[in-house]
């Protein structure tokens, strides 16, 4: 399917999602309580983190740490739940303007806990991606590149789908790379931010999807002929997924494009 035709799908469902708001606030606070959970468990795995979705529960909701696993996955797992705070609070805003200031303090309360002098701060040095040919900009060049990005970002607020906007601002701050560590996780919390402040659901990128996650970046970013289209698709996909969790969640029978299906 086209990416066109899935944003329609996407758009439609939407709607239909609308007329389920307003959640009560006991149905919002169990939604935030579980994104909260899962984007955290799902953003931490494909970096590596080894903490089970039950864990991530564990450690985040009954401040539990976990027998046999590095202190450092737990420090991923509190300082992800605390930027996912931030974004929630961030996405409120009602003309919201991206700023280096909201992208630098998600990194900063996720990276906090792991090197406090490096947190919400530009990388100061080249960094070397593993597993692909891509070199990202050096150090010098990341404070113009954010700079441009940011501006760039906000132009196109009003013009571009949100969800291929907020797949856009994902991709392209994963291609500067300015901090030393944490990037991807920096990406997927201000992609998200986007669409929650459009009105779309959390994207969470399950870890049995990393290796198309990765190979679509990869095609984005090669030297010859990139293309984002494979990785907009993905997010697109991950939008749709996420909005039919929404409908069995709320008991939504009313799903476009899919005829009447019962949760």
């Amino acid at each position: 399917m086209e990416v066109k035709s899935m944003l329609k799908r996407v758009d439609d469902m939407r709607g239909e999602i609308e007329k389920r708001r307003p959640l009560t606030d006991e149905e919002a606070e169990q939604l935030r309580a579980f994104y909260r959970v899962d984007l955290t468990y799902t953003s931490n795995a494909i970096e590596g983190n080894s903490l089970t979705l039950t864990e991530t529960k564990v450690l985040l909701e009954d401040g539990l740490t976990v027998s046999g696993k590095p202190i450092k996955d737990c420090y991923e797992a509190e300082g992800h739940a605390e930027a996912f705070d931030y974004m929630l609070a961030a996405a409120k805003e009602m003309d919201l303007t991206i700023t280096e200031d909201i992208i630098c303090t998600l990194h900063r309360l996720f990276f906090k806990r792991l090197d406090e002098k490096q947190a919400g701060i530009y990388r100061p040095g080249q960094v070397i991606i593993t597993g692909t040919e891509y070199v990202p900009p050096s150090a010098e060049e990341v404070p113009e590149l954010m700079i441009r990005f940011v501006k760039r970002l906000n132009e196109q607020m009003a013009t571009m789908h949100p969800v291929l906007l907020a797949a856009y601002a994902h991709r392209k701050l994963v291609d500067i790379h300015p901090f030393g560590d944490g990037n991807g996780r920096t990406a997927r919390l201000l992609m998200n931010l986007i669409l929650i402040n459009k009105g779309y659901q959390i994207v969470s990128i399950p870890p049995i999807l990393r290796p198309d996650y990765i190979n679509t970046l990869k095609i984005a970013q090669r030297a010859d002929n990139p293309s984002s289209e494979p990785f907009n698709e993905l997010i697109v996909n991950c939008e749709i997924e996420a909005q039919k969790d929404f409908c069995r969640m709320f008991h939504n029978r009313n799903e476009p494009g899919s005829g009447i299906r019962t949760y």
